[in-house]
């Protein structure tokens, strides 16, 4: 897990990188909750979700939004922290320019920030959205959602409750040409205190599914050429 260093829109970005082997691997971003109320990149969830996505084979990243960290600038109310999160998808990009996928995964502020990126950035292939604050956050713009994606949450959250995220997949759910998968885990509050593992196995098997399912890219034209 290097650490990595670089240029946002209001200053450096730190994060911590793992750059899978294969040359052309998935990648995988990674957004943590608010930062005003101590979510970094080392949170927990979104720590294991990193591990999740690095098991899976994906080139994983996961930063520091401005003012977290080491990472220089203010937080800005969510537009500066999803200006954040374009800077960091470009980053991995540049890394990655033959990447097969390209997949967003967020907790509770960081599934708000992932879904805006998502609207706004039709490369992203599919989504992971742990705990979205549909009861704080305006999650109205997701009109249509334009990809397919999971979203897990508590059965005992106390931050955002139940319901108002089962509202939030059921209305993306009845979209076309996208599926999105709701799934809760039994005990869980906000943070997933003890339940992380039946968290990550709900993302683990997920991921299995709907990247095995998605169709391998086309060769590129000189490999076509030398196969013919």
């Amino acid at each position: 897990m290097p650490d990595v260093i670089f240029n946002g829109p209001d200053g450096r970005l730190e994060g911590r990188y793992h750059h899978a082997r294969a040359d052309n691997a998935p990648i995988a971003l990674l957004l943590h909750p608010h930062p005003q109320h101590g979510g970094t990149m080392n949170n927990k969830v979104v720590y294991a979700l990193y591990h999740t996505f690095v098991r899976r084979g994906f080139s994983t990243l996961r930063f520091n939004f401005r003012g977290v960290g080491r990472s220089q600038g203010r937080f800005d109310n969510g537009q500066g922290e999803l200006a954040d999160a374009a800077a960091a998808l470009d980053w991995a990009q540049t890394y990655n320019p033959n990447a097969s996928a390209c997949w967003v995964a967020g907790f509770s502020f960081g599934a708000w920030i992932g879904m805006q990126l998502l609207m706004r950035r039709p490369e992203i292939d599919g989504f992971i959205s742990v705990a979205p604050p549909a009861n704080i956050y305006d999650f109205s713009f997701l009109a249509p959602c334009p990809s397919s994606g999971l979203i897990v949450h508590g059965a005992a959250d106390e931050l955002v409750p139940e319901a108002a995220a089962a509202k939030l997949a059921n209305k993306l759910s009845a979209q076309r040409n996208i599926q999105v998968d709701y799934r809760t885990v039994e005990g869980a509050n906000h943070f997933f205190g003890n339940h992380l593992e039946p968290l990550t196995g709900v993302v683990e098997t997920y991921l299995a599914g709907a990247v095995s399912e998605r169709p391998a890219p086309p060769p590129l034209p000189e490999l076509a050429a030398a196969a013919s």
